[in-house]
């Protein structure tokens, strides 16, 4: 019987316990990760803290009529942001539509060979590069290329639908229409380069597993392939959200600035993060107080979004793992 030949150290070990060196490293990059967990936190809190400090007058002085008043009268010393709650959601809201829905529509798109390659990257690259341009470049782009684009369809509508609700207000510059379209386009990126993610991560036996139970192309897409990468679009739309919430110049240019509530999307609005940049320049210390209220309903409102989208998340992983 023939005897085998020895080995090496290197050829019959597959792994080795790792070195002092290995041991080292491992524990500094541990520490490291660690120490910038506990940072994060610390400058959440030092945040909180800071703004919280700032707004506790504002906050003991005003109450809960802070979040349910509509008048915004630094004059009178009355204060109230339920008009920019309400504008802040309504146009994030609206603008995630849009931008959801085209941002699904592009990863597909993209990711499953409807183009060559080469011609898909290009695509990719140019959709990546709208994340890169300034928010006041949108702005006017807003203002002089939007605006003027859909007055003469605003007018058609108001004049010949003017009695639903969301053409109701005559349209004669910025407005909640613009904003919704601009910040959309600024979603956008977000929302397209995540879910190309998702729809890359699928493994490519799910599709040729949907392909031999006999369904089509647009069937593997929308039945298969999309729910599987329903975690990940999801992630996506909960970070558009969280930017559309927090976006501030583009929207103080263009969405006209008015503490009213309505659903017309031809009417003037405004926003928190608006009424913070165009407002605090030139607060006294009252209307400063209130205006660092408004910062911290803000920073809640954010801060709820994420947490909601993140339970949610959670619990879609967990039925589609059950």
């Amino acid at each position: 019987m023939a005897q085998l030949k020895p080995t090496s150290l290197s050829e019959k070990s597959i792994s080795q316990n790792p070195s002092g060196a290995e041991y080292l490293a491992d524990r500094g990059f541990r520490g490291l990760s660690l120490a910038c967990g506990v940072a994060t936190v610390l400058l959440l809190a030092a945040v909180l803290i800071i703004i919280g400090r700032e707004a506790a007058p504002a906050i003991s002085k005003h109450g809960l009529s802070f979040l349910t008043s509509a008048v915004w009268a630094p004059g009178r010393s009355e204060f109230g942001i339920l008009a920019e709650i309400w504008g802040t959601l309504y146009s994030s809201i609206l603008a995630l539509v849009v931008a959801g829905f085209f941002g699904v529509s592009i990863a597909i798109f993209l990711t499953q060979d409807f183009l060559p390659p080469a011609l898909a990257q290009v695509f990719r690259t140019i959709i990546e590069m709208l994340a890169a341009i300034p928010s006041v470049v949108y702005g006017l782009w807003g203002i002089f290329v939007v605006i003027p684009a859909i007055r003469p369809l605003a007018n058609w509508l108001h004049e010949h639908l003017g009695f639903i609700p969301l053409f109701g207000t005559s349209f004669g510059g910025p407005g909640m229409a613009p904003a919704v379209i601009v910040l959309a386009i600024m979603v956008l990126p977000t929302v397209a380069a995540i879910s190309q993610d998702a729809f890359r991560l699928i493994p490519y036996k799910v599709k040729e597993a949907a392909y031999g139970m006999g369904t089509t192309r647009w069937e593997a897409i929308l039945k298969v392939l999309v729910p599987t990468a329903s975690g990940g679009i999801f992630a996506s739309l909960v970070l558009g959200f969280g930017r559309a919430l927090g976006e501030t110049m583009a929207l103080a240019m263009i969405i006209g600035n008015a503490n009213q509530i309505s659903l017309s999307l031809f009417s003037p609005a405004n926003t928190l993060a608006s009424l913070l940049a165009s407002t605090f320049p030139e607060a006294g210390q009252i209307e400063r107080e209130a205006l660092m209220f408004a910062a911290l309903t803000l920073l809640f409102i954010t801060f709820i979004v994420n947490v909601a989208g993140t339970i949610i998340m959670s619990f879609a992983g967990k039925q589609q793992t059950t």
